[in-house]
C-alpha cells in the first residue's frame, strides 16, 4: 500500500506539472496579450513594454515557467486584475464557501441516495424499486438552470419561506444555504441512487449471496456483511467524482443565487479575463481531481479486500 500511495503521489505531481505546462502555454506564451489583459485595452504600447520588462516577460519561456511554478508552489498566485488584490486573498475564502455548500449537499445526498439505492436493489422489480427509479430519473433529468427558478418561485415568491439570494451580505446565514443546496441535492441524489441500485442488484444475483441465504444466514447479516460492502464500490467512485463536480461544476447555481463560491469566482475570472485568477482556479481544480481519484483507488482496497495493488 505504501508503494502504491507513493506511485500515485508521483503520478499526481506529474499530472499537475503537465497541466501547468499546458495552462502556462495557453495563457502566457503571448506576452503582449498578457500585458493587454493586465493593463487594459487602452494602455499604450510603451506602458505595456515597461510592465513586461518589470515582470520578467522578456526572459526565456522556460525561465518564466520555472519562476511561475515556484511562486505557485509557495502560494504566490499573483495579483487579481478584477479584484486588485492578491489572488490568494480571494481564492481561499471562495473555496471555503464552496466547501461549506458541498458539505451540506453531501450530508444529505450520501445517506439518502445510498439508502434508497440499496433498498431499490434489494427488491429489484418491486413497486418500491420502480418508485425510487422513476423519482431518481425525473430529478436527475431536470438541470440546475430549470430547478433553481422553479424552487425559487415556490419557496421565495409563493410561500415566502426562504431568501432568494445567498450573498451572505450580513454574515453567515444558514437559511441562505437551503435553496442552492436543495437544487444540487435534487439533481445529484438520483444519479448516485441509480448507481447504487444497479450495483446492489448485480451483487444480489451473485452465487455467494445465494449460498449465504441458502445456508440460513440471517438476511440482514447477508446484506450488511456480504452484499453491501461489494455493492458500494461503484457508488464510492461516483461519490468521489461528485467532489470535482461540486467544486467547479456548480457555476449555474452559485451565479443564480449570488453565492460567493469557487464556481462563481471561476466564471467571474473568465468573463474579466483575469489571467492569474484563472490559472490559480484551474490548478486548484486539477489538484482536487487527482487527489479524489487517488483517495478513490485507496478506498477500493478497504471495500473489497480482493483488490490488491502490486
Amino acid at each position: 500500500m505504501l508503494i502504491f500511495i507513493t506511485r500515485r503521489g508521483a503520478t499526481m505531481v506529474l499530472t499537475m506539472i503537465a497541466v501547468s505546462m499546458l495552462l502556462f502555454a495557453a495563457l502566457e506564451v503571448n506576452v503582449e496579450n498578457v500585458a493587454v489583459k493586465v493593463l487594459g485595452p487602452y494602455s499604450s504600447q510603451e506602458q505595456r513594454q515597461i510592465w513586461l520588462e518589470n515582470n520578467g516577460y522578456f526572459e526565456p519561456i522556460y525561465v518564466r515557467y520555472a519562476t511561475w511554478l515556484s511562486n505557485f508552489v509557495v502560494g504566490d498566485f499573483g495579483e487579481s486584475i478584477r479584484f486588485r488584490t492578491d489572488v490568494a486573498d480571494v481564492l481561499w475564502p471562495r473555496l471555503g464557501n464552496t466547501a461549506i455548500l458541498a458539505a451540506c449537499v453531501f450530508a444529505v445526498v450520501i445517506p439518502v441516495s445510498l439508502l434508497l439505492g440499496v433498498l431499490s436493489g434489494m427488491r429489484e422489480g418491486s413497486k418500491l424499486d420502480r418508485s425510487i427509479s422513476i423519482t431518481s430519473i425525473v430529478t436527475t433529468s431536470i438541470p440546475e438552470f430549470a430547478s433553481a427558478p422553479l424552487l425559487s418561485a415556490i419557496f421565495v415568491f409563493y410561500l415566502g419561506l426562504l431568501p432568494g439570494t445567498s450573498g451572505m451580505a450580513s454574515g453567515f446565514d444558514p437559511l441562505q444555504l437551503i435553496l442552492p443546496a436543495l437544487v444540487l441535492i435534487l439533481y445529484d441524489f438520483g444519479y448516485v441512487a441509480r448507481m447504487t441500485r444497479a450495483s446492489m442488484a448485480e451483487v444480489m444475483t451473485t452465487n455467494y449471496i445465494r449460498t449465504a441465504v441458502l445456508k440460513g444466514l440471517p438476511y440482514r447479516r447477508v446484506i450488511v456483511r456480504h452484499a453491501l460492502r461489494n455493492a458500494l464500490i461503484a457508488p464510492f467512485t461516483v461519490i468521489m467524482l461528485q467532489i470535482n463536480w461540486l467544486l467547479s461544476g456548480v457555476i449555474v447555481v452559485e451565479f443564480f443565487f449570488a453565492y460567493k463560491g469557487f464556481g462563481a469566482l471561476l466564471l467571474e475570472a473568465s468573463l474579466n479575463q483575469d489571467i492569474y485568477l484563472i490559472e490559480a482556479c484551474a490548478m486548484v481544480a486539477v489538484f482536487v481531481a487527482v487527489m479524489t481519484q487517488t483517495l478513490a483507488d485507496i478506498g477500493y482496497t478497504y471495500l473489497n479486500p480482493r483488490i490488491r495493488f502490486s
